[in-house]
């Protein structure tokens, strides 16, 4: 058959690029290997918050007495929560594919394979098929990357598939690599009961993120419970009488831990492997696919998104390249614009954060401002019982313009977008504090840190 766009893939980024190009009059098929909804959906950002919310659930539960109320015999049923999460994925995909059907989107479940510059061919369970089509979208995503360490294959070594597919907590976990995958397991599990150790060999854990958030969130997450070993390596991995034990050496220092299992979040690469790219001519390397600004490929028609491009490992970014990519197979002319792409890590309290970082900003030669607010100082975030965390703005010190925003704190990935808007649309510090916030609210603490950066902020002590 024939069409106007074909897509490769149903995540994030391939769905929502079918379902725009549908919406714009084109004849569209798209491929999935798997199920729809991508790694999000099914291995990663909706089971995952599904996981965050009972674990949140569970610890407001334990510490009910502080907001006058009681409860006895408190327990959980992980399979019960398990149970739930899945409930959740099954109801998301099932309106994705509502979505799909609804907008006359064929679609093909099996292995796609590029061909030509305008044919792919399927292979599915009743064999192989071929298409064509004028324009082609790659979006086949990304996969954990395995642990390149001895005894790394163990049956005791997992990665997040893996975790999510668990129906019982581990009564102790290392997580090998500290970025927000590992950090967000992390959390989730050590709220369940178990024992986790995070093992990363930066000198701090979620490299790239703010220092000053770090610091504080580390601080929070030790409280919590969990462990952190920075600047220590994973050198192998062997058999244990109750599970794992994991050999780690930091300067001249080794030493062994005993766990039950062993989490492998040391990142993702992206899915390019059997697509046809070399066949076709495409050009990529072990990062991901070349694209534009436009997200097409050095082969004109044929384009690729999400993180198959190895640029944002994130959904939402992975959506708005779909959009692009759809509108300009479709003739009209778009671009991606990356420099307020929100950035989330769903711990308790979360992290969120847009634009530079300060110390990005310095790098780059920038005079700056920066202002900090405490949520200890928000009515609304001490009332809820989450006084922990603050906002910190980076400002142009000429212009006050909004560089970068940094959340920790309740929400924080609710209320980023305050930030990605300033960015995106050039607003100055100014303006954010000059637009009258509701009280009592979260976002007053966005407002009240603009405040800082030209003056004084109202609700916040003097440091003498």
């Amino acid at each position: 058959m024939n069409y106007d766009v074909a897509v490769l893939g149903g995540g994030p980024g391939g769905y929502v690029a079918a379902i725009r190009a549908a919406q714009l009059g084109a004849k569209v098929l798209l491929v999935e290997k798997d199920q729809l909804g991508g790694v999000c959906l099914n291995r990663g950002c909706i089971p995952t918050k599904t996981l965050l919310k009972s674990a949140e659930k569970w610890h407001d539960l334990q510490r009910c007495s502080q907001f006058g109320l009681k409860a006895e015999s408190i327990s959980f049923d992980y399979n019960a929560v398990n149970a739930r999460k899945n409930q959740v994925v099954e109801q998301m995909r099932e309106g994705i594919l509502k979505l799909v059907k609804s907008n006359a989107i064929d679609l093909e479940f099996g292995t796609a394979k590029l061909i030509a510059k305008d044919q792919i061919c399927v292979s599915t369970a009743e064999g192989e098929k071929q298409y064509s089509a004028s324009k082609i979208i790659l979006a086949t995503g990304s996969a954990p990357m395995a642990l390149p360490v001895p005894g790394g294959d163990l049956a005791g070594v997992i990665n997040s598939d893996q975790l999510l597919a668990m129906t019982e907590v581990p009564k102790s976990m290392v997580v090998i690599g500290a970025g927000a995958v590992g950090i967000e397991f992390a959390a989730i599990f050590q709220a369940f009961g178990c024992n986790v150790t995070v093992i990363e060999m930066m000198p701090a854990i979620l490299p790239n993120v703010d220092s000053e958030i770090v610091k504080r969130m580390a601080l929070l997450l030790r409280k919590q419970g969990i462990k952190f070993m920075t600047n220590t390596r994973v050198i192998g991995i062997k058999s244990g009488d109750d599970g794992v034990v994991v050999e780690v050496c930091s300067g001249d220092k080794t030493q062994e831990i005993a766990t039950e299992k062993v989490l492998a979040s040391i990142g993702r690469f992206p899915l390019v492997s059997g697509l046809g790219l070399d066949e076709v001519g495409i050009a990529y390397s072990r990062k991901g696919i070349t694209v534009n600004e436009k997200m097409e490929t050095n082969i004109t028609g044929i384009y690729a998104i999400g993180d198959v491009t190895g640029k944002y490992m994130w959904a939402h970014a992975a959506s708005a390249a779909g959009m692009a990519a759809a509108e300009n197979a479709c003739g009209k002319q778009a671009a991606v614009d990356y420099k307020a792409v929100p950035g989330c890590i769903y711990t308790t309290p979360e992290a969120a954060m847009t634009g530079l970082t300060e110390q990005d900003a310095l790098a780059q030669g920038k005079e700056i401002k920066v202002s900090k607010f405490n949520f200890a100082a928000n009515g609304k975030a001490v009332s809820m019982g989450e006084p922990d965390g603050l906002v910190k703005i980076i400002a142009d010190k000429l212009t006050g313009a909004v560089l970068g925003m940094h959340i920790l704190g309740a929400h924080a990935s609710d209320l980023i977008m305050e930030g990605a808007l300033a960015i995106q649309n050039k607003l100055s510090a100014k303006d954010l504090a000059q637009t009258i916030h509701p009280h009592p609210s979260l976002s007053e603490a966005i407002m009240e840190c603009a405040h800082g950066i030209d003056g004084d902020i109202v609700h916040q002590v003097k440091m003498k």
